[in-house]
């Protein structure tokens, strides 16, 4: 089943984002290669795809997981969450509609 990955980035965080970022890619990358990612990417603090200083507030994934606790297992492992990027997480079934 689909999940939807909702996080929301910790204040100040920009600096650990982009430190933690080149461990975390790997395991999105995964995702990919497993052909289990439907989406994945980060929310732009401003209205511009590079935010610059002004950074970011969080990111969303909808990724295949075997179960609800698979899904949440991943992202508790992985480095944004491990190294305090992400403030909260929220994680739900998720089921595609369209296109």
């Amino acid at each position: 089943m689909l999940y939807a990955i909702m996080a929301e980035d910790a204040p100040n965080s920009l600096e650990r984002r982009l430190a933690v970022r080149p461990q975390h890619l790997p395991r999105v990358q995964k995702l990919v290669d497993e052909g289990r990612l439907l989406c994945g990417g980060a929310f732009p603090a401003i209205d511009n795809m590079d935010p610059g200083p002004a950074g970011f507030t969080g990111s969303l994934i909808v990724a295949e997981f075997p179960s609800l606790q698979e899904a949440e297992a991943w992202i508790k492992a992985d480095p944004f969450y491990t190294e305090g990027v992400y403030a909260k997480v929220v994680v739900k079934p998720y089921r595609k509609a369209l296109p």
